[in-house]
């Protein structure tokens, strides 16, 4: 049985562990399709490159899958209306910090979570997340390959000169370098 499978996020700038969370989770859940909502304006933090600079990177990155933009700032807005079929994705990071969000027992009424694990997230720590969750049933914590890379480590490392093109996928990379982005501007310290 396939399921609709949503992984959000900036993507500012989509890297290779958002390729290898999409890729594993299409195949831990028996995804189809894959839904990549790139964040417009999300609340929990700045973003300076424009939306349309980020759905054609979210694109780049993810060929064969649905990107879309996300007009709406909060997750529970934009799980609403999928089914409680649908898996949304996350890392444990994310998840780690899950209480926090706008509405996360309702998150839960809407679509089921899945959750990539990675090092520095202890299955004690997720499981304190998992105890104050109404319907705890609804999340499933799979295994994923680590992927040390961040996308604020992409940036810094492209702001510095440094090639990233080991971090990005190949053609990400190279629309970066096309477009100059995260470089920084003339005249501006």
């Amino acid at each position: 049985m396939t399921c609709t499978g949503l992984l959000g996020g900036t993507f500012n700038p989509p890297h290779n562990g958002h390729v290898q969370l999409a890729e594993t989770a299409k195949g831990h859940f028996g995804l189809d399709p894959l839904r990549v909502h790139v964040s417009t304006n999300p609340p929990h933090k700045r973003v300076d490159i424009d939306i349309e600079t980020r759905l054609l990177l979210a694109r780049l990155a993810f060929p064969t899958d649905a990107v879309v933009r996300d007009d709406r700032p909060y997750s529970i807005d934009t799980v609403s209306g999928f089914g409680d079929d649908a898996v949304f994705l996350v890392g444990a990071d994310q998840f780690a910090k899950f209480l926090t969000w706008r509405e996360p027992d309702e998150i839960l009424e809407h679509v089921r979570l899945g959750v990539a694990t990675r090092p520095g997230y202890t299955r004690e720590k997720l499981d304190a997340v998992l105890s104050q969750l109404r319907r705890p049933e609804r999340v499933e914590l799979f295994d994923m390959e680590p992927v040390p890379i961040s996308s604020s480590d992409v940036r810094l490392l492209v702001a510095a000169g440094d090639a990233v093109d080991e971090l990005v996928p190949p053609a990400v990379a190279a629309e970066i370098d096309r477009l100059g982005l995260y470089r920084p501007r003339a005249g501006v310290s």
